[in-house]
């Protein structure tokens, strides 16, 4: 599998070199992050995206920060309050947080958030490989732009797809801010995997024609209970797939599961900036006095989950006691 990679780390200039993925297919710029404040802005800007990269950016974070002296409390604050909504970020910031004043320490110690994520996203991809076959449809952009790695729903995909079991993907558009059409086609069209970009509202009359076989997408955060939090409009596809008697899973490792919250009313749901609706690049679809709703993740209940899909297999029903054993 060729490999597509949305940072580097300059040891020498002490620089975090992160692809620009708001800028995505049209232009390959590079943003540098010499801060911690650098990595929060390049997380909440949407510079970088995706629940594994961004805790890898923000592990580098707290390696810009040592580095250049800065008060590593604030620092790890001010990378927490980047985006909400996904745990990892949580996730690589505690395991920072031993090594905090030793500078090779850190430095080791991204450097491992950085390679679980890869052979975490290996396993996922050959265990989810094994669930598709022929026509998978998927949502949002799940592959090494998301995570720094392989990928994890679309690592999957692209497994099947090497692998012959699958032909052809459906990507969503994903609205408002369009990351099948820009991320996700861009990374499938790199790795040769035949596809279609249709609109979200397209995906049902697809499966009711019976043209979708199987669907997999991402998650930014999973409950005890296995409700978990992705991009929005993965809800709405849970729902459909179930009507349609879809298989639907969700493919993730299990660093992205919070064994603090017991169910998805637990997550918080982050609320992105109204003019990501109200314009279409720039240009601008509404004027500013209209009022909108920018929620950038729903909430899809555990039930209608077929399986979830992680680095030590795959788990079913019940999702309760299968995360807990997946987990110790």
């Amino acid at each position: 599998m060729s490999r597509v990679r949305p940072f580097r780390y300059d040891r020498e200039a002490g620089v975090f070199h992160l692809l620009d993925q708001r800028l995505l297919p049209m232009r390959e710029v590079w943003v540098q992050a010499r801060s911690a404040a650098d990595a929060a802005d390049a997380i909440r800007s949407m510079v970088v995206r995706g629940a594994p990269a961004i805790g890898v950016t923000a592990a580098y974070g707290m390696v810009l920060a040592q580095r250049r002296g800065e008060d590593l409390p604030t620092a790890d604050h001010t990378l927490r309050q980047s985006r909400p909504t996904a745990v990892n970020l949580f996730y690589a910031l505690d395991a920072m947080r031993p090594h905090w004043g030793d500078a090779k320490a850190m430095l080791r110690a991204a450097e491992r958030v950085w390679s679980e994520v890869e052979l975490t996203e290996r396993a996922i991809g050959l265990h989810g490989a094994a669930l598709l076959r022929g026509q998978v449809l998927t949502h949002c952009n799940t592959g090494p732009l998301a995570t720094g790695g392989y990928g994890t729903a679309l690592g999957a995909i692209v497994e099947a797809h090497r692998q012959g079991r699958v032909r052809h993907v459906w990507v969503d558009e994903t609205r408002p801010y369009m990351q099948g059409t820009r991320l996700t086609t861009w990374e499938l069209g790199r790795f040769g995997v035949p596809y279609t970009l249709i609109t979200d509202s397209m995906a049902a009359w697809m499966m009711a024609r019976g043209e979708v076989d199987a669907v997999i997408i991402g998650s930014d955060r999973m409950a005890m209970n296995g409700d978990f939090a992705n991009k929005i409009g993965s809800y709405g596809l849970a729902v459909l797939a179930r009507h349609h008697g879809i298989p639907f899973y969700t493919a993730l490792p299990t660093t992205t599961v919070d064994p603090d919250l017991h169910s998805g009313a637990d997550i918080p749901i982050e609320q992105r900036d109204a003019d990501e609706l109200r314009c279409f690049g720039e240009h601008r679809m509404a004027g500013p006095e209209v009022p909108v709703a920018n929620p950038a993740f729903d909430i899809t209940p555990h039930r209608l989950l077929t399986g979830i899909v992680t680095e030590r297999g795959v788990l079913y029903p019940p999702f309760d006691e299968a995360l807990r054993g997946a987990l110790d």
